[in-house]
């Protein structure tokens, strides 16, 4: 493994609180409705005009299962080993987590069958939609990568991950709190793998160095003026 890394207790905040944010959206849904503001949301983001859905389309695909496996090809050139374990690990997860826990305990249809008047662009009328597993895999693909990203990349990925979840809605296959509690999912899980395999160590996170040879700061006596 490459570089020294951490294990920030911040994180097990976020892991604390997506996993409650997971847990609050599947109580909302566990009636298999759809409430009336939720519908409202829906209808405004699925109305947009549909000239836009080759944009919207294109976007979704960053949720599709194989693109943390994509990521790690680049991760693996740069010789990231604990990332390139986490997004394969990230995988696996989603599969159990997403498909064999949370769709077993909550069952919510999709839009074509719980919204009137839905517009389906090239996506299934029936089936489970919560949580979005396209937002599983975008947020936690974004969440694992932003420790190796600094400034307007971290933004990038997280406005990525964040269209793609509006992509979802936008193409009639999610309903807002299928991509909201498939986003929380994935930062959960992004979270665990953090804390398992750890991230760099920032600079601000560096040791300051003591001893007889380190430089003095400061106004103090044997400073330079």
């Amino acid at each position: 493994m490459r570089g020294p890394v951490v294990r920030r207790p911040g994180d097990a905040v976020v892991l604390v609180l997506a996993t409650a944010a997971t847990a609050v959206c599947s109580v909302a849904v566990s009636s298999g409705r759809v409430g009336a503001v939720e519908a409202a949301v829906f209808r405004w983001v699925n109305g947009w005009p549909s000239s836009w859905a080759p944009v919207l389309w294109a976007l979704q695909l960053g949720g599709v299962l194989g693109m943390p496996l994509l990521v790690a090809v680049p991760a693996s050139l740069l010789r990231r080993w604990r990332l390139v374990l986490s997004l394969c690990a990230l995988v696996p997860l989603k599969l159990l987590l997403h498909g064999e826990l949370v769709k077993a305990l909550v069952q919510r249809s999709r839009p074509g069958s719980t919204i009137p008047g839905a517009v389906l662009r090239d996506v299934p009328s029936a089936g489970i939609a919560y949580p979005s597993g396209h937002a599983v895999v975008a947020f936690g693909v974004a969440v694992l990568l932003w420790p190796y990203l600094r400034g307007r990349w971290r933004t990038g990925v997280l406005l990525l991950a964040s269209l793609n979840a509006v992509a979802r809605v936008y193409l009639g296959a999610h309903a807002p709190l299928d991509v909201i509690g498939g986003a929380a999912l994935g930062v959960a899980l992004a979270m665990a793998l953090r804390l398992t395999l750890g991230v760099p160590r920032s600079h601000r996170e560096e040791p300051t160095p003591t001893g007889p040879g380190t430089p003095r700061r400061g106004g103090g006596p044997g400073a330079r003026p």
